[in-house]
This record gives structure tokens, C-alpha cells and sequence, in this order.
């Protein structure tokens, strides 16, 4: 029993010696209006919250998106690849690219990628 209480309070006291020397020696500027202020996508939060947000940002994001799940799914094909029939693995990745490829050809076309226009 002496034994638990002993290993319990030297943690307890390394544990509290650490948390002391570490708020002590720390650098907090906390007068410091841009560090202390949350992150809100570039604009002042201390202002209106009704301002004009560019379509340009989040058109970006929903296609990062869109292809970032496109390669969670292309990444399992490969192990598929050897269990399965070649010939059915092959077309339903095929077929997948193909729809990739034509939603990239549309995006492109419709002006979504160009961003300086």
C-alpha cells in the first residue's frame, strides 16, 4: 500500500512541477489583439458577420472534396484487384475513371478551375 501511495505522489509532484515550469517560462503575449482573436477565413471577426464571402473559395473546396474521396475510392481497387474477375474489376474501374474524367472535363469547361478570370 505504501508503495501505490509513494508512486502517486511523485507522479502527482513531477506531474505539477512540469505544469508550474512550463506556465512560468512560457512567452503569452496576451495583449496581442491578432493572436488573441479566433481565425475566421480571413476576415475580421470583431466585424459585420454579413459580408460578401467569394463563391471562388468554396466552389475550390467542394472539388477538393469531391476528388479527395475519389482517391479513397480508387485506392481499395488496386488490392480488389487480385480476388476479383479481371474482366468485371476492369470495366467498373473503367467506368469509375470515366465519370471522374468527365466531371473534371465539365469543371473545366464550365470555368470552376480557372481562377484569375
Amino acid at each position: 500500500m505504501t508503495t501505490i501511495t509513494t508512486t502517486a505522489t511523485i507522479a502527482l509532484t513531477v506531474t505539477m512541477t512540469v505544469m508550474i515550469m512550463t506556465s512560468v517560462l512560457s512567452k503569452k503575449n496576451i495583449e496581442d489583439r491578432e493572436k488573441s482573436s479566433p481565425f475566421e477565413c480571413g476576415f475580421d471577426p470583431k466585424s459585420s458577420a454579413r459580408l460578401p464571402f467569394s463563391l471562388r473559395f468554396f466552389l475550390i473546396a467542394v472539388i477538393f472534396l469531391i476528388f479527395d474521396v475519389e482517391i479513397a475510392l480508387l485506392l481499395p481497387m488496386a488490392v480488389v484487384m487480385l480476388s476479383s474477375n479481371m474482366k468485371s474489376w476492369m470495366m467498373i474501374s473503367s467506368l469509375f475513371l470515366l465519370i471522374l474524367i468527365i466531371g473534371l472535363y465539365h469543371e473545366w469547361s464550365q470555368g470552376a478551375l480557372e481562377w484569375a478570370a
